[in-house]
């Protein structure tokens, strides 16, 4: 097909689908129909088997098997087995990465555990640094550690980390892919520029695992977490994942320390030794409902192995992605809507941001009502941070047929007076 981006024809949209080697997993999925789906960034679409999945485990494993299933059934091992299913997907080695908690619990979990490493080196290291546009969660954490630990929590921008670098920064925290922007950080090289001033790597997966290839023991990084409930379509509340470098993992307690971390948790000691390894940043008993839910869509990404893997699916995100950024600056050109994320593809992850210093969020539930579900994120009022439209490519699932149609709904909607005369919930999306 010889056209670009911006000239492709809804026809032309349905013939790349009809093309693409990655078409058969979106059967994978119960997407409704009739909805273009853009908000995998935040909540992933239900896998097809999910549903089964849930009923066997109430059903049979619970309501038959009952407490015999936690051997039957293999419940006592499913955070480890999940967890290098997870591993897959992030460049991680069997055993290393565990699925367990919430990401905010796991991230007071490795950044403890890093801050305590850190000043055992060099107890003159006294600052935790990280983005000042980073989630806030991550942030309230480390603010919380901070304060139990008399360091500092300095913030600064995405472009000034490597400079800002020194003797005095124990732990860099970051997050690969940007909630607002969809910036994609260079994992490899910061986690490098970190190293060589001392400094410990602390890394939140939530927008990049299962969205764009990851390496973790390539980067050499020191700890990681992520959600499940994301581009690993593990459902709401999905529980999260631990990674630690191997070199870390038995250096010290992680500071939640629950039975299900212990060396011997059915010897049901009144003293606490850690488990080796991993299975230390476990904490109290596994919600086997939803971890359950949470392999069926850490399956669906998997199943792109045979297809090319992650870097087919980053492939066909970036196609998505640039066919959308491409038809916006040619169909909508009559408004003003910035691009907010990177414009080269290759720093962005799997989401593309456009500003809107307008109603923003009416025209987000503009859209949202006409069946394309995408999500907003409110800015601050300034030119540094404006409100943005947030558009995800989950590539599992999202046709091009539909970024066309997202386009469509996204110029009628401007082209329109009901964004401005709406009335619509003023409660954005949770994240």
């Amino acid at each position: 097909m010889n056209t670009t981006p911006m000239t492709l024809t809804r026809d032309d949209c349905l013939a790349l689908d009809a093309a693409d080697p990655l078409r058969a997993l979106r059967e994978q999925f119960s997407l409704p129909p009739g909805v273009v789906y853009l908000d995998g960034n935040s909540l992933g679409a239900q896998p097809a088997s999910t549903p089964a999945r849930v009923a066997e485990v109430v059903q049979q494993e619970w309501g038959t098997g009952l407490i015999r299933s936690w051997n039957s059934a293999g419940w006592i091992t499913l955070p480890q087995r999940v967890g290098d299913k997870i591993g897959q997907l992030i460049g991680a080695q069997p055993g290393e990465t565990l699925v367990a908690d919430s990401t905010s619990i796991n991230l007071y979990k490795v950044l403890s555990t890093a801050i305590r490493i850190a000043q055992a080196d060099a107890p003159s290291r006294r600052v935790i640094l990280s983005e000042r546009s980073n989630f806030p969660t991550d942030l309230y954490i480390a603010q919380s550690l901070a304060q139990q630990h008399g360091l500092t929590l300095e913030l600064t921008t995405a472009d000034q980390i490597e400079a800002r670098l020194g003797p005095d920064v124990a732990v860099l925290m970051l997050t690969q892919v940007n909630y607002r922007s969809g910036r994609l950080l260079d994992m490899a090289a910061i986690t490098a520029a970190a190293h060589r001033t001392g400094a410990l790597t602390v890394w939140d997966l939530a927008h990049s695992a299962g969205a764009v290839p990851v390496d973790l023991n390539g980067a050499d990084a020191d700890f990681a977490i992520g959600c499940g409930y994301k581009y690993l379509n593990g459902g709401p509340g999905a529980p999260a994942f631990v990674w630690a470098h191997a070199r870390h993992a038995d250096r010290f307690w992680q500071p939640l320390s629950g039975w299900m971390g212990h060396a011997a948790p059915f010897r049901f000691d009144t003293e606490y030794r850690p488990a080796p390894g991993m299975a230390r940043y476990l904490c109290g008993t596994p919600p086997l409902i939803s971890m359950s839910a949470l392999e069926c869509g850490v399956d669906t990404v998997l199943a792109a192995g045979t297809l090319g893997g992650m870097a087919a699916l980053r492939a066909k995100s970036l196609q998505l992605s640039e066919l959308f950024i491409a038809q916006v600056a040619a169909r909508c050109s009559a408004h003003d809507l910035p691009l907010a994320s990177p414009d080269v593809a290759a720093e962005r992850g799997s989401q593309v941001s456009l500003a809107c210093k307008v109603g923003g969020l009416a025209v987000m539930q503009a859209l949202i009502a006409r069946q394309v579900i995408g999500d907003f994120r409110a800015g601050d009022g300034s030119e540094a941070e404006p409100d943005l439209l947030r558009f995800g490519f989950t590539p599992l699932y999202t046709r091009f047929v539909d970024v066309f149609d997202a386009v469509t709904a996204l110029c009628e909607v401007l082209d329109t007076a009901e964004w401005r005369e709406a009335r619509f919930n003023q409660q954005a999306a949770v994240t």
